[in-house]
């Protein structure tokens, strides 16, 4: 009856001032007493109407946001004309209803509870009357999750059991539940089918759940061969759910090249130093990446090294990696390293492995000697990898990297059978501290544990990708650990500048040393069409040796992605 006098008092005032010409209309809305005045006033409402009908509409909008504070029995006692454009209207909100009783029957899954916040009891839950409508809402998208995403709630015989609390018994109207029958890409429609129910966690016959599959989709933002185009859409149909990605190919095939440069500490010449790393992703689409690296530095030693990396293999979360390194060092020795390794991807950002590797030295002097002789190795590995991408950016894609690898077997030659093991520890992460600076820091170290080692076997570290200032690969160790640092400063999207700050510390059981070493210098990173130069200049001292500007190091790289 009150709702029905309410629509008639409102209805009258729209027709008694219909004949005013068309101006803004001021409204004043005062409660039933000064505090729910302020009630009213905390609440909000506009007071400026172009005409009648948005006027009315606020009144009646204003009684609902009252009635989702408590006040449920407000209702519009009277409306005044103070003249021809203001209007006073009056307001009864009665006492605030504070909880709210809400039966439900044998059908509702009580479990659905534990996402609102409620007092249980046997068969009802109670809820504070401010929190009902997110709560519902809440407990709607619940339902929805489950695969019925047109499910809606209803609260019925609503009554009074006393002056702070109300019950209602609640209605769920459920439909026939929704499950994904059909994936369809746009855009991208050679996007590997292993990816998407792989790396997207995407499958036919899944309960349909928009906001996980919007979650899922979002992952594609760590993938270096795809990004969105926009969110997925749903076609319901009468018996069926189709879902549609948008995706676009992306380029990620990139060509890394550089040339170094300094001054032969014996001869004072000029010597340069070089490597190309091609590396070909996506290019039959199937994920599938392969690369080829050649190195030669400026004391007479080259690497070549080419791997594929094939990752769901047969749409299984199985990938294999084989690869081939052949390492010569002048006329001394050269080293054939074959590997196979398969790998599990536990999510985008984490994938583990196992393997075997397998060396063939071969000393390429006239005579063998205790330290410089033929020999083979076999090693099973063991590969965890963490990756956290940022390809938003195109200067620094890669935000956060972790590769940790452990080997354990054996290397045979003349004098017998030893049993190793080796570490392998690859790691860096930037700190974004705003748009403008960040800090790098890198750590990359290893270590081979042997009862003897040969000269052969020992790694080989120093130059741009490992302590900067130092000759290509010219330090050699059986246990190193190498910190890089760089202050870096984006004077633009496309240029940035930074500082050189490294460390390093290795230890050579077979000439009994162990030394500190530093490197220092600045660069700079330019973004070009034809891709990313890159330009250092670094000085590296040793214990034993002074800091010298004729030892310095300048090193000159192009990434180029097509």
């Amino acid at each position: 009856m009150l709702k029905i006098y309410n629509f008639i008092l409102i209805a009258a005032l729209l027709v008694f001032v219909n004949r005013l010409t068309a101006q803004n209309l001021n409204l004043k809305v005062v409660g039933d007493t000064e505090t729910k005045t302020s009630v009213i006033d905390s609440v909000g409402y506009k007071t400026s109407y172009k005409n009648y009908n948005s006027l009315g509409e606020e009144l009646n909008s204003l009684k609902n946001k009252l009635a989702r504070l408590g006040y449920i029995d407000t209702t519009i006692d009277s409306i005044t004309k103070q003249n021809d454009t203001i209007f006073n209207a009056y307001l009864f909100l009665g006492k605030k209803i504070r909880r709210i009783r809400i039966q439900y029957d044998s059908t509702f899954n009580a479990e659905l509870l534990n996402f609102v916040n409620h007092k249980k009891g046997d068969n009802f839950f109670e809820l504070d009357i401010i929190e009902l409508e997110s709560s519902l809402n809440e407990l709607n998208s619940k339902i929805a999750e489950q695969g019925d995403p047109f499910s809606s709630l209803q609260l019925t015989n609503i009554s009074k059991l006393n002056s702070d609390l109300i019950s209602a018994d609640l209605k769920i109207t459920n439909n026939q539940k929704r499950r994904i029958d059909k994936i369809i890409v746009k855009g991208y429609e050679k996007f590997p089918k292993s990816y998407v129910k792989r790396f997207l966690k995407l499958r036919t016959g899944k309960s349909f759940n928009l906001n996980a599959i919007r979650d899922k989709v979002e992952l594609l933002q760590d993938l270096r061969f795809a990004r969105k185009i926009k969110d997925p859409e749903v076609l319901f149909t009468k018996d069926s759910t189709t879902l549609y990605l948008y995706i676009e190919k992306t380029r990620t095939n990139n060509f890394d090249g550089f040339l170094g440069f300094g001054t032969n500490e014996n001869t004072n010449r000029i010597e340069f130093d070089g490597y190309l790393d091609l590396r070909l992703i996506n290019n039959l689409n199937f994920g599938e990446t392969l690369n080829l690296f050649y190195k030669s530095d400026e004391i007479d030693q080259q690497t070549f090294r080419v791997d594929a990396d094939l990752p769901y293999l047969f749409g299984s979360p199985v990938g294999l990696q084989v690869g081939l390194r052949i390492f010569r060092k002048d006329s001394t020795f050269l080293n054939a390293n074959q590997y196979a390794k398969i790998n599990y991807q536990i999510s985008a950002k984490h994938r583990i492995g196992v393997g075997i590797t397998s060396t063939n030295s071969t000393n390429l002097l006239e005579n063998d000697t205790a330290l410089l002789n033929d020999y083979t190795s076999n090693f099973y590995t063991l590969n965890y990898n963490h990756t956290k991408a940022q390809f938003y950016d195109p200067l620094f894609p890669i935000n956060f990297w972790f590769d940790f690898s452990s080997g354990f077997g054996n290397r045979n030659n003349d004098f017998g059978k030893q049993t190793q093991s080796i570490f392998n520890l690859d790691t860096y992460k930037i700190f974004n501290l705003n748009n403008k600076n960040s800090v790098y820091t890198r750590f990359n170290g290893a270590i081979l544990t042997s009862d003897d080692y040969l000269d052969n076997e020992l790694f080989r570290f120093g130059g741009i990708n490992s302590i900067r200032g130092f000759e290509e690969n010219s330090l050699v160790a059986n246990l190193y650990g190498v910190i890089n640092t760089e202050y870096r400063y984006r004077l633009s999207s496309s240029i940035y500048v930074h500082s050189v700050l490294d460390a390093a510390y290795f230890e050579n059981q077979i000439t009994d040393t162990r030394e500190k070493l530093f490197g220092f210098g600045f660069g700079l990173g330019l973004l070009t069409n034809a891709g990313l130069f890159r330009l250092n200049y670094s000085s590296g001292k040793s214990e034993n040796r002074q800091f010298r500007l004729s030892d310095s190091k300048v090193h000159v790289s192009l990434t180029a992605t097509f």
